[in-house]
């Protein structure tokens, strides 16, 4: 995966240095998702990974696939990535574009996984509390995971915050065996 992120990261970053404001930016955001949902089929991943198959069948397959969401921009870069093989890459730079996008667009993506769903007031309090921490504004995304046991985990990029029952047994177990 860290090669996908390398081998991807350089395109990324080129898409978003066209963008200039919000609006060219949601549209790259579309652009990019409708190319990776193109990519994502099975019968698509099959011919990017022929080698029989040449630059100009998969830039029309790709373009013609996704339809109206792409535009001359969306094609050139189609057929960058065909050129050079790289079409396989399009989930990992939509990814990764996201990712730049949220961070100059000041928000940041956090995950919070906990044993129980968690009710609206406590997502409302731990986003404030994220978001003067960070500096930013929060984007919660919260999913149930019972081997958690209690508590729970937060992750917010490189930030992880373990508050759950199992971190902290897992941390008394060490420091018992140590």
């Amino acid at each position: 995966m860290a090669e996908l992120t390398t081998l991807a990261r350089p395109y990324a970053k080129a898409v978003f240095g066209l963008t200039g404001d919000d609006k060219s930016r949601a549209a790259w955001s579309e652009r990019l998702a409708a190319l990776a949902e193109v990519v994502a089929h099975e019968e698509v991943r099959d011919l990017l990974g022929n080698p029989r198959v040449e630059t100009e069948q998969l830039v029309a397959l790709v373009t013609a696939a996704a339809g109206k969401a792409l535009d001359g921009e969306g094609e050139n870069l189609v057929r960058l990535l065909a050129a050079n093989r790289r079409l396989t890459l399009v989930a990992e730079i939509a990814a990764i574009y996201e990712r730049l996008r949220a961070e100059a667009e000041g928000i940041v993506d956090v995950e919070v996984i906990s044993a129980q769903p968690l009710e609206k007031a406590q997502q409302d309090k731990i986003a404030a509390a994220l978001g003067k921490r960070l500096g930013r504004e929060v984007r919660l995304h919260c999913r149930e995971d019972e081997s958690v046991v209690g508590g729970a985990v937060i992750r917010a990029g490189d930030l992880v915050i373990d508050g759950s029952v199992r971190g902290q047994l897992e941390r008394l177990s060490g420091a018992l065996v140590h």
